[in-house]
């Protein structure tokens, strides 16, 4: 079977089977509609994310938002989950749940949004510093958005998956932090969950071969310590197993004949903080 597919928009809707969509200007234009969309609610977010605000305060303005830009919030009922984003506080490395706690001064916080548009999902995340954020927790900010800008470098066509990971990889262990292996990132489109992988370790030249057309996104996480994770009982939340600090951030991508268009850049330029 070959590996690639060009599809139509309808087509896009295929389920998962291994093989990587290759999408037309249609998906283009649907996909930069969604991905600014959820680009525009972290922006909107900025403001709210200090010092006594809950997650779950946060997750009702994600929701409320959404839905106000015409968008549905994808993770609302995904496979169980009931919030409109995750919310994954210092030692936290995905899929935090939203609820009662409260954000206290010094804490890093990513918040994950994912909206549906027109059946079109815009994915991303961002780290957000919460009040006076220690020196060695900004640092880890900071590698962790050099490592999602130093993949994103080398996704072109021409170029290998392995060669996004072997970047990512080699800046973090460069730093001396730990790069997770049980999560990474995805194809995307009318899917939400779709082929490629795309995992954040590996080595250059390997791995499928980037043609334009595909959408997927890049999203290391990045941990202060070591790289092994755990899951909590919740089934959801994944956290650090040393429990150091982790960090992520996620853009949705597309191969172009020239290099990549991200469709989840920030319209304010607000795209590593500080905000």
């Amino acid at each position: 079977m070959n590996q690639y597919m060009k599809v139509s928009p309808e087509e896009a809707y295929r389920a998962r089977d291994g093989v990587i969509k290759i999408h037309g200007e249609e998906g283009f234009a649907g996909m930069r509609k969604a991905g600014r969309i959820a680009a525009e609610i972290l922006d909107d977010l900025v403001p709210h994310v200090v010092p006594g605000v809950t997650t779950g305060e946060l997750d009702d303005m994600v929701r409320e938002q959404a839905l106000r830009s015409g968008s549905v919030p994808a993770t609302l009922g995904y496979r169980g989950f009931t919030h409109s984003c995750c919310t994954s506080i210092n030692q936290v490395v995905c899929h935090g749940i939203p609820g009662d706690t409260v954000l206290r001064d010094g804490d890093i916080v990513n918040i994950d949004v994912t909206v549906i548009v027109d059946g079109w999902h815009g994915d991303t995340s961002r780290m957000y510093l919460v009040g006076d954020v220690s020196i060695k927790a900004k640092r880890l900010v900071d590698v962790t958005y050099e490592c999602l800008m130093l993949g994103i470098e080398q996704a072109k066509p021409g170029n290998f998956l392995g060669d996004i990971s072997h970047a990512i990889q080699s800046h973090a262990e460069k730093n001396r932090y730990g790069v997770v292996r049980e999560f990474c990132g995805h194809g995307l489109g009318r899917l939400f969950h779709d082929s490629p992988e795309v995992v954040h370790v590996g080595q250059a030249g390997t791995g499928p071969e980037l043609k334009p057309g595909m959408f997927f996104t890049i999203e290391p996480m990045i941990n202060g310590g070591k790289a092994g994770t755990k899951m909590l009982s919740d089934g959801w939340t994944a956290v650090t197993r040393d429990r150091k600090l982790s960090a992520q951030f996620e853009h949705s991508i597309a191969i172009t004949e020239t290099g990549c268009e991200i469709f989840t850049q920030s319209p304010k330029g607000l795209n590593n903080p500080p905000y």
